[in-house]
Formats: structure tokens, sequence, C-alpha cells
């Protein structure tokens, strides 16, 4: 039985309740089986409907909470470790229910704009695309920044700065400045190692103005952190952090009001980083958000 028929089976059902011969009229003005329509009336829920409905209704939930900005692949890992839903749910029935209800993630391209900056300092690529390598928690940290917009009209910019643990994706800290310099990104850093104790991780950046200066490679040296920098025009050499920053700005900026002030700015980004430190769960962590991968590992 096709959707639109069980639809026109519930319309009549509704209709024909108060008036008498309406069934048999709307059956015959719309060339349905009054065999096929008392069949549907008698019919008995099987399991797999029910698993169906229930399907559709968390699928459509989950939809709405992450604000639309979820495809089949995550969306069946959500499910998957949903306490209500107690049986194993495939990516294509999952795939197939979302064409269904007719929901699609959002997505944009990524715009690229960038200038040139006086190199001071370089360092090789040491790193050199090998993400999979990573095998524990503080083994690789990668940062960079990105530009976030506030006001009326979105006439205001500030740069956000982070820096990301490469096991699991976990932003362990962030900077708001006007502009991309040495100190603002020191003083990320220095979040980041007051988080996270003791260590001494490789540090891979790209080749900004802020990541060559001498101010910030000296710093670097004074924790003992080995340098890793991507190649000239190749951002797949930070692949992971271009990723961080698109889904940030995809899944959590794009898909709220623009704030109006710095201070409601402030608070978009600290709760988009909880979001996606704490709540979001990916293939690629077999499921767990990023700070149950950390501890995991720990």
């Amino acid at each position: 039985m096709n959707a639109q028929h069980k639809l026109a089976y519930q319309a009549i059902e509704t209709l024909s309740v108060d008036h008498h011969g309406a069934q048999a009229f709307l059956l015959r003005e719309l060339g349905l089986s009054r065999q096929a329509f008392h069949q549907w009336r008698h019919h008995q829920v099987t399991d797999w409907e029910q698993q169906e409905e229930q399907l559709k209704a968390k699928i459509t939930w989950y939809f709405d909470q992450h604000r639309q900005r979820i495809g089949a692949g995550k969306m069946t890992i959500y499910l998957n470790h949903d306490v209500e839903i107690d049986f194993e749910v495939p990516f294509k029935r999952v795939k197939r229910l979302m064409s269904a209800l007719h929901l699609k993630c959002q997505s944009r391209v990524k715009k690229r704009r960038r200038t040139k900056q006086a190199e001071q300092e370089l360092r090789d690529n040491l790193l050199n695309q090998q993400f999979d390598q990573v095998t524990e928690p503080n083994q690789v940290w990668l940062a960079d920044s990105t530009e976030v917009r506030y006001g009326v009209k979105g006439e205001y910019k500030l740069r956000f700065s982070g820096v990301l643990d490469l096991h699991g994706r976990f932003l362990l800290a962030y900077n708001l400045s006007p502009t991309e310099t040495s100190e603002a990104i020191i003083q990320t850093f220095e979040q980041a190692f007051q988080s996270a104790g003791d260590v001494h991780p490789m540090v891979h950046t790209d080749r900004g103005a802020a990541f060559t200066s001498k101010a910030f490679n000296h710093f670097m040296d004074q924790h003992q952190v080995t340098r890793s920098m991507s190649r000239p025009g190749t951002p797949y050499d930070n692949a992971p952090m271009e990723r961080w920053w698109n889904e940030f700005k995809l899944n959590w900026l794009d898909s709220q009001p623009t704030p109006k002030t710095r201070q409601e700015l402030v608070e978009l980004i600290e709760t988009g980083i909880h979001y996606f430190n704490y709540i979001d769960r990916t293939i690629q962590r077999n499921g767990s958000t990023a700070k149950e991968y950390r501890d995991k590992a720990a």
C-alpha cells in the first residue's frame, strides 16, 4: 500500500463517520477498491511498521535537535545510541527513511580568501597528513584561526583561534581577537597547556604570520614541542582543523541567528564548543563523543 492510498483511506474514514453513504461515494469518486479499504481498516500493525514509525519520529527529532545539520551517517550513530531503540538500525534504512521524510543535511561551499604573509621562521611538514597514526591524546595538536562575525548586519568581525587535539578532535582552547596575531595565538596555547598539563605534543600549523613569528616559536621552544608546518598552498596538510572549522560554522554558527553583540558571540561559540566536545557523535570516533573518545585512551 502506498502512502497516498493510506492518506486517502484515513481521510475517507474520518469524513464518513457522520455522513451516511459518504464512504461508498468517496471510494467511487477516488477510484479506490472497497475491499482494499476494508483490508486497511482491519490491518494489524506489524513489528516492522511499529519500528518504522518509531524511527521516523526519532529521525525527525534528532534532525531538528541538530539544527538540520546531520546526514544519514551521523543520524545512524545517534539512533544506535538511543536507549529507547532496542534494535540495530542500519545505515541504508536510515537513508531510506530520511529520503521519505524529505530530510536533507544542509551544506555549503567553503570560501577561501588568503593573503600571503611575511614568513619569519619555517618548519618542515613532519606530520605529512598522517592523521590516522595518532593513537593517544596530546600526541599531535593542530592550530589555526578563522573569521567570525557579529552585529545587526554582521558588520563586526573577529578572529577565532583554536587548538585542536588530533586524537578525537577535541578542542582544547580558543581565543577571540581583532586580528590573527602571535600574542593571540600564544594566549590560546597557554590555555591549552593549562588544560592538558605537562605535555610535549607535535604542534602542526599553517604558515600564517602568527605561526611563523619569532615570539610564537620561542614560546613553543619553552614547552619543548616538535613543530610542523603545512606546505605552501596546501590546506589538506591541516585537513582535520579545516574540517572542524567547516563543521563548526555550517552545523553551528550558520544554524543560529547572527549574534548582535560580542558577548552573544562568545556565548554562542562556547555553547558550540561544548556541543562538539561533549555531544556530537561521529563515525570516525566509533560513535563516541570527542570527550568519551579522549577518556577511553587516557
